[in-house]
């Protein structure tokens, strides 16, 4: 959206002082590799536009964008070495550049750099954004361990699920958002309010990740298309094709997420037929909608201009119409 690109130019000058290839070079060319594979930036974006909204010099949160985006490029690294992803943004992952050795240890530095961010900001600030990064890392961690869990149960309810993919992915974009509100020294309710909207839209987000993950274009994505069908991860999509499929689909799927084939273009093409002709896919985008209406509904009770809640919902409104 283009009134996203102040805050993204104004990001990605910084990140690129922030983050450059020194001694040893194995550690840190890992660490400018996939931060230089650029992404759509979204979690430290939505720092810098929050703080911004609150009235404050958005460049004042800079330290704070720059540690989510560092945080999360953390992450995908482990993620992408624990899911044996090849690829990610439409280009070698970092396990598959280098090693596993060079992913584990420049995602750790990644985390610790992200820490150093905040070193900045006076005691007071020091200590609610520290305190909010190391809940919300915490709980990162915490969801994919879940997600991991989930690969070998057969009995995971849709609230387990959610459960996961809030902890995993929707407390970030929460936290991004409430981090921008805090160097703008909001009202706790404003604070407490934004990071609700951020964490709701960060739900919707996931889900539509996943549905993509399934339906999307290979090209468009930057991913492995059926990613999460090969990995036997019980996304939403398979969840509700169990309920709603005839007992002879969901047999059929059951077995399909027990084996891991060596040609699995057709498992893929079986799984993604009974998800369409079961509803889960239409089941999905439902619930993506649902959680986007939460989000909209605690943007009503943040103190800023009716002006600027009307961005915020046009950026949710594209957000979920994304096709990458």
């Amino acid at each position: 959206m283009e009134f996203l690109s102040k805050y993204s130019t104004a990001l990605e000058t910084q990140l690129a002082q922030t983050v450059h290839v020194k001694e040893p070079i194995h550690l840190y060319e890992p660490i400018n590799y996939i931060v230089s594979l650029g992404g759509k930036r979204l979690r430290p974006i939505l720092t810098l536009m929050t703080c911004d909204f609150f009235n404050a010099d958005f460049n004042k949160a800079m330290n704070a964008a720059l540690a989510v985006e560092l945080f999360h490029n953390f992450s995908l690294i482990h993620d992408d070495i624990m899911d044996k992803a090849p690829l990610r943004r439409g280009k070698e992952t970092v396990h598959e550049k280098w090693d596993i050795n060079a992913g584990i240890l420049s995602g750790d530095a990644m985390l610790i750099l992200a820490y150093q961010l905040f070193e900045c900001y006076e005691p007071k600030l020091f200590r609610a954004l520290a305190e909010l990064f190391s809940k919300t890392a915490l709980e990162v961690c915490e969801g994919q361990q879940y997600d991991v869990d989930f690969e070998s149960r057969e009995d995971v309810s849709i609230a387990e699920y959610i459960h996961m993919i809030n902890c995993k992915t929707a407390v970030l974009l929460g936290a991004a958002m409430k981090m921008g509100a805090i160097v703008a020294e909001s009202s706790e309710k404003c604070c407490t309010q934004i990071y609700e909207f951020g964490r709701n839209l960060g739900i919707a987000f996931q889900l539509q990740d996943d549905y993509l993950d399934a339906f999307g274009d290979s090209d468009s994505f930057g991913k492995q298309i059926g990613g999460d069908i090969i990995s036997n991860k019980k996304t939403l999509l398979y969840i509700t094709a169990l309920t709603l499929s005839n007992s002879a689909e969901a047999e059929t799927l059951r077995n399909l997420y027990s084996i891991s084939p060596k040609d699995t273009s057709e498992k893929i093409e079986t799984v993604k037929r009974i998800f369409d002709s079961s509803g889960a896919a239409a089941a999905i985008q439902n619930e993506i909608e649902n959680y986007t209406k939460k989000a909209y509904t605690c943007l009503e009770h943040v103190q800023i201009s009716s002006e600027k809640k009307d961005i915020l919902r046009s950026f949710g409104n594209w957000l979920m119409q994304r096709t990458v």
